[in-house]
C-alpha cells in the first residue's frame, strides 16, 4: 500500500530516477512515479515508459484482464501497436500518436495484447502509459472510455517547435480529450540547437525526454529522468539533436491517495472492497477473454 501523499515541500523542483521492472511476460520498464521524491505531479501518479525495443517473436508481452478503480489509464505510443480490450465492450488497436483514455471510476476491466497480426514476428514497441488519479467526486463514478487517433489530435507550431496537445489545453489549442480535473499532457518536438520555452502552463509540470538528452534551465536531463518544475514555473528547453519530449502535470490532487496494485483510492476501504470483488471474482468480464490476472497478496491491507 503505497500513500502518494505529496512530500514535504511539494512547491520545490525536483529530479526523479526511473527504476526498472518487468510488466506482461517480462517487457522491460521505467517506472518514474510514483517515487519517494515526489508521489504525483498534479494529477499523474503513474508514469510507466517501455521501449524502445524491437520485441523477439518468443516474447510475450501480453497483460491479461485486471481491474482498475479509481483513475484514468492513459495510454500513448511513439511505435508499435497495441490491443486493447475492456469490460465495457470496446476493442481497438492503439496505433502511435492517438490517445487512449480509460476512466475506471468504480470499476473497470481490461486487457493489453499483441494485435493479431504482429503475432510470431519482430515488432517495435515505445510508449508510455500513464495513470490519472480522478478527483474524489469521480472515483467512484460509471466507468467510461475515450480514444482520439492521432490524426485529431491538435498540432501546432509555438516558437518554431512543433507541439502536440494530447490532454488539456496549450498556446490557445484544446485536444479532444476530456479529462475530470484540470490536466496537461504534451508532445514536443524539440529541434537541435532551437530552444523552447515552456510558459507555466499549469500548476505542477514536468519534463520526460524518452530517448535523448535535453536540457532543462541549462541543466542536462538524462533520458528516462523527470525533472519536475518548481511549483507554478515554466523553464527553458532544449536539445543538441532533434527528439521528443512529453510534459505532464495539472492541478494538485483534490487531496491524498493511496495505490495498491491496480486500484487508485482516497480512501483505504475502497480498495479492500475492490481487492475482495477481484478475489471473488468479481467484475465485469472483458469479451473475448477467458483468463484472468491474479492478485498479489494483500499484505498490509487485508
Amino acid at each position: 500500500m503505497t500513500d502518494t501523499t505529496a512530500p514535504a515541500d511539494p512547491n520545490a523542483a525536483v529530479r526523479l530516477h526511473p527504476r526498472a521492472t518487468l510488466v506482461g511476460g517480462g517487457l522491460p520498464v521505467k517506472r518514474v512515479l510514483p517515487a519517494a521524491a515526489r508521489r504525483h505531479v498534479g494529477p499523474f501518479v503513474f508514469f510507466d515508459h517501455f521501449g524502445p525495443v524491437t520485441v523477439p517473436p518468443e516474447l510475450d508481452t501480453d497483460v491479461g484482464p485486471h481491474p482498475h478503480i479509481g483513475l484514468a489509464t492513459v495510454t500513448y505510443l511513439f511505435e508499435g501497436a497495441m490491443l486493447h480490450r475492456d469490460s465495457l465492450g470496446n476493442e481497438l488497436v492503439i496505433a502511435p500518436g492517438a490517445v487512449n483514455w480509460m476512466s475506471a471510476g468504480r470499476g473497470i476491466v481490461h486487457s493489453e495484447r499483441t494485435p493479431p497480426a504482429l503475432i510470431g514476428q519482430p515488432r517495435p514497441l515505445h510508449g508510455l502509459q500513464l495513470w490519472v488519479a480522478l478527483p474524489v467526486a469521480a472515483e467512484q463514478g460509471e466507468p467510461s472510455f475515450q480514444h482520439v487517433a492521432a490524426v485529431d489530435i491538435p498540432q501546432l507550431s509555438a516558437q518554431g517547435t512543433a507541439v502536440r496537445v494530447l490532454v488539456g489545453e496549450a498556446f490557445g489549442v484544446r485536444s479532444p480529450v476530456v479529462a475530470a480535473s484540470p490536466t496537461l499532457y504534451l508532445d514536443i518536438a524539440l529541434r537541435a540547437g532551437q530552444p523552447f520555452t515552456l510558459p507555466a502552463l499549469a500548476e505542477e509540470l514536468a519534463v520526460y525526454s524518452p530517448v535523448a538528452p535535453v536540457f532543462v534551465d541549462g541543466e542536462p536531463l538524462p533520458p528516462g529522468e523527470m525533472a519536475v518544475l518548481a511549483r507554478h514555473a515554466g523553464a527553458v528547453l532544449h536539445s543538441e539533436a532533434d527528439t521528443h519530449l512529453v510534459v505532464v502535470g495539472g492541478a494538485p490532487l483534490d487531496g491524498p491517495r493511496t495505490i495498491w496494485w491496480n486500484f487508485v483510492a482516497s480512501e483505504r476501504v475502497l480498495i479492500d472492497q475492490a481487492a475482495a470483488l477481484w478475489a471473488a471474482g468479481g467484475f465485469e468480464a472483458v469479451k473475448g477473454e477467458t483468463a484472468r490476472l491474479s492478485m498479489p497478496p494483500r499484505t498490509g491491507i487485508a
